[in-house]
């Protein structure tokens, strides 16, 4: 049972009462004692019942005590949250990767000479993308704690639909620059949305599974995306169409979106107050079988102070620099196609032979979240993913021109990377307690994305085509940091995780009824675990 809300005065008498030693020894423990001691104080700064988390209101809403589950009552809900919640969201995320990378295919299907792409006309499409996601993302972010999550998302996803859709209108470079600027914008809600559904509706031990298994509808996206691609170019090809091959990509995929977006914002709750699949007593259950999370749902109102912690976090400075690296690579994105092609082999047969890259990113994903879960070392795991990466990029490299199939190899093996990405984001869910300061570090990765994937085609120099040869020892030096960096965020959760320990254990520690509900930030909270 916590303690009632003076006890902050009782943590103030432990510390007066500390007996004092003239040896060094006991000086020195002393000081332990009492520096644990204002670490504990420290916790009853912002812990107020009246600006909590909106677990503590829905809780007030449903009334009654705290409800007691069995180990079959949790299985059977989880079972019933999954089905409601994963497949919309797999999909939501397939179309997110699918219509961002429309671009390659439509690429060598006629878009550049249709639009009179000239030097680096092309390269400046796959960046400004990212331009209007870094743009967007922090007031998306601020806009993502404010609105009801589900129906602000499902606004997004509707209007980037009908963006993508706009592309087939486009004649000239400015107008392409308009449309992929906007489709950034809106784009940039769906990666930070579906981290905060995740955190909100699963415990600490399946949030990397589940961040796996809707992100590796990238790799599904791959698959998918260039087989339709490969269709509708062979099939207008034979057969002839009343629009280029190139527009009905976009229309296609367009219209697909906007019909998921209504979807998702009939299906999608903001949280487990207004989920319609769940009853009064499953949505007590849902609400509080998160509580061991340190977390709650989520809290409306902006906290500076939990902005300045943000700031002055490193693992915020670890998540970005990761983001930058991690996806400075993901300039293959834009140049998949053409890479192939420069491997020697025709354009439609780079359609096709783009597809095993999304496999592999997918196994990879899902096997290193999942594995990360089980034996509660999801850090491990990714840099697998990594390493796997490095030896592609190193194939890539250096191979001869003539090994076409051995590069290819190196490219599939290549597409390992995404799985330390969702490493690294599924620690945001898990590892960042305090509305406010998730949000914030959550806009901070994604902007260090979009920079690493604004520079990412820029190395893709028109002057080094076909093999593009600098930019592939460009994405190995990243790869090579993206390891380190993963090494420091291990290392740095390994030592808050004993400084928490130790003060757990000290004299005088105290905690307040409904702790984990009162919006506290992870480094506020002394009973919050971090995962590695």
């Amino acid at each position: 049972m916590g303690a009632p809300w003076d006890e902050k005065e009782g943590v103030k008498m432990s510390q007066q009462n500390a007996p004092d030693s003239s040896s060094r020894d006991s000086e020195k423990r002393n000081d332990v004692q009492t520096s644990i001691a204002v670490e504990v104080e420290n916790i009853f700064e912002h812990a107020s019942p009246n600006d909590g988390d909106e677990a503590l209101k829905a809780l007030e809403v449903l009334g009654g005590e705290t409800i007691s589950m069995t180990p079959e009552m949790e299985k059977a809900l989880l079972r019933k949250i999954d089905w409601n919640l994963m497949p919309i969201l797999c999909v939501v995320y397939l179309l997110n990767y699918l219509d961002k990378v429309t671009l390659s295919y439509t690429s060598v299907m006629g878009l550049q000479k249709a639009i009179h792409l000239k030097g680096d006309n092309y390269q400046w499409l796959g960046s400004i993308f990212f331009i209007g996601y870094l743009v967007w993302e922090y007031p998306t972010s601020r806009l993502l704690q404010r609105l009801p999550l589900g129906k602000y998302s499902a606004f997004n996803i509707i209007m980037w639909g009908f963006t993508l859709c706009c592309f087939a209108a486009v004649k000239e470079f400015k107008g392409a620059v308009a449309v992929r600027f906007l489709l950034g914008a809106f784009e940039a809600t769906v990666t930070p949305g579906f981290a905060l559904f995740t955190s909100q509706w699963y415990t600490k031990s399946e949030q990397g599974t589940r961040t796996g298994i809707w992100f590796s509808f990238n790799g599904f996206a791959q698959i998918i995306g260039g087989v339709i691609a490969y269709g509708i170019s062979v099939g207008t090809k034979k057969h002839g169409a009343a629009l280029p091959a190139w527009k009905i990509v976009f229309l296609a995929c367009g219209l697909v979106t906007v019909a998921v977006g209504i979807v998702f914002l009939w299906l999608m709750p903001d949280n487990q107050m207004n989920a319609r699949f769940l009853n009064s007593d499953e949505k007590r259950m849902a609400i509080e079988r998160i509580r061991k999370n340190q977390q709650g749902i989520g809290n409306k109102h902006f906290r500076m102070y939990q902005l300045k912690e943000a700031l002055l976090d490193p693992m915020s400075w670890a998540f970005f620099l990761y983001a930058i690296l991690g996806s400075i690579p993901y300039g293959v994105g834009t140049f998949f196609s053409q890479l192939i092609v420069s491997f020697g082999f025709t354009p439609d047969q780079s359609l096709l032979l783009g597809t095993p890259a999304g496999a592999v990113t997918a196994v990879f994903v899902i096997a290193a979240a999942w594995l990360g879960d089980k034996h509660q070392n999801r850090i491990l795991f990714a840099s697998s993913g990594v390493l796997t990466s490095i030896l592609g990029t190193f194939l890539m490299v250096c191979l001869p021109s003539s090994n076409k199939v051995g590069r290819l190899v190196g490219f599939y093996l290549f597409n390992a990377l995404p799985s330390g990405f969702v490493s690294v984001l599924s620690l945001i869910s898990t590892n960042i307690a305090g509305y406010t300061k998730k949000t914030t570090i959550a806009a901070f990765m994604l902007i260090g994305y979009s920079v690493g994937n604004i520079i990412g085609p820029q190395v893709f120099r028109p002057k080094d085509a076909p093999n593009y040869r600098p930019a592939q020892i460009v994405i190995l030096v990243c790869l090579v940091g993206c390891v380190v960096d993963l090494a420091f965020i291990y290392w740095h959760y390994n030592r808050l995780n004993r400084k928490g320990r130790e003060i757990r254990a000290g004299p005088g520690y105290r905690t307040v009824a409904n702790q984990e509900f009162l919006d506290l930030t992870d480094r506020e909270n002394h009973e919050f675990v971090y995962v590695l």
